[in-house]
């Protein structure tokens, strides 16, 4: 698996679970994002490139991107040298990602948002920008970088 370099980020977007709905709200959220991390579940092409057309997309295959076999189940990206692993359904992560070096680890697929650090890692699961899916809400994270750590918010826009 190669890993994606980018340097000089100032912030970046996670998101999942889009199932092919990409509300004018997230794509405004978006446009001060240098880049867009994508856990899966996108559900076509053309959501894809109206991504693209905001900032440079790093995407994985979820389980209902039957069009988008190219895609990796897995990636690794690297944003201003710390290591980001991303990946659709948490419950298949096979390795121990603090011991691999891994800051952040990136899921979806429960459309539930939610952060929290073990061993020193952070977990990010966005939530959904998707369709709604029952009570839960729609929503996405923002990454910013200081010296010191990542600092992540979840923005909810559940209306």
């Amino acid at each position: 698996m190669t890993t994606n370099e980018f340097d000089s980020i100032k912030s970046l977007a996670l998101i999942s679970d889009t199932h092919g709905l990409l509300r004018d709200s997230v794509t405004d959220a978006l446009r001060d994002v240098d880049l867009i991390i994508h856990a899966g579940d996108i559900g076509n092409r053309s959501l894809l490139q109206r991504l693209e057309a905001i900032a440079p997309v790093i995407a994985v295959r979820g389980n209902v991107d039957h069009e988008l076999l190219y895609l990796p189940l897995a990636e690794v990206v690297s944003v201003n040298g710390r290591l980001i692993y991303v990946l659709h359904d948490l419950s298949l992560l096979d390795f121990d990602p603090a011991t691999a070096g891994f800051a952040m680890i990136v899921s979806g697929h429960s459309h539930r948002p939610r952060i929290h650090r073990q061993a020193g890692v952070l977990y990010v699961n966005p939530g959904s920008i998707g369709p709604r899916r029952f009570r839960l809400p729609i929503s996405l994270a923002k990454v910013t970088f200081d010296r010191q750590e990542l600092k992540v918010r979840l923005i909810d826009f559940t209306e």
